[in-house]
């Protein structure tokens, strides 16, 4: 759908493109779309959005967001208020250029924000180096699945240590741990978390943001499977 817009100081007429968006009976219906362009949402959300067509004009491939603008490849963002440039967000995660935001909840890996208030897990939190030439990064073939097949056993998953025994770690410990002798030795030149990171970006193309790394038990899970989702498809 295209959308003629008149400037009338500048004398001239703009064609601006709005995106369309879909209903879909499930998330996997949506990643096999065909236009990777196209809007998504499921039904629920539809149901209780009515404007969905209307908040996600200026969005590009996301899901189930609402109130958001100038987006693109975001999942199941809401309440979000006056974003611009956002990509690759998840539960409001991996933004970038993101401006005058307000009531924003689990965002993580922001960079160059303003004007956010009530946000969680951000405060003081610095950007993760993007490179790191000095450093050799193990891959992990799988990473997600391998992951999700560690922390399903009991009590192998504790997110309030990066270490608790050999049998129990967080997130980013287990990537560390089941990345060998090469991830420890990451692990010792830097940090848990840079490590845990690093591997994660090496090994997939499917982001998790570093804060990511510091929430429940029961967020780290849920996260992890839809990871493990995602990669499947891969």
């Amino acid at each position: 759908m295209n959308l003629l817009i008149i400037d009338p100081e500048l004398r001239v007429m703009i064609i601006e493109k709005t995106m369309t968006t879909q209903i879909f009976k499930t998330y996997s219906d949506f990643l096999d779309r065909e236009d990777l362009e196209i809007n998504g949402v499921s039904e629920e959300f539809a149901k209780n959005n009515p404007d969905y067509e209307k908040q996600n004009e200026t969005n590009k491939g996301c899901w189930n967001c609402s109130r958001c603008s100038d987006c693109s490849g975001c999942w199941n963002c809401s309440r979000c208020s006056g974003c611009s440039d956002c990509s690759g967000c998840s539960g409001c995660s991996g933004c970038s250029d993101c401006s005058d935001c307000s009531d924003c909840s689990d965002c993580s890996g922001c960079s160059r924000c303003s004007g956010c208030s009530d946000c969680s897990d951000l405060r003081n939190t610095a950007p993760v180096q993007s490179e790191t030439p000095a450093f050799e990064v193990p891959v992990i073939e799988n990473i997600h699945q391998k992951v999700l097949e560690a922390v399903s056993k009991p009590d192998a998953l504790n997110m309030s240590t990066w270490h608790t025994c050999e049998t129990t770690h967080c997130r980013a410990g287990w990537v560390v741990v089941l990345a060998g002798d090469k991830g420890r030795e990451l692990e010792k030149k830097t940090s848990t978390l840079f490590a845990a990171q690093q591997i994660y970006k090496a090994s997939s193309p499917i982001r998790v943001s570093p804060t990511r790394f510091y929430g429940t038990n029961e967020k780290a899970m849920e996260d992890i499977k839809r990871c493990a989702e995602e990669e499947s498809k891969l």
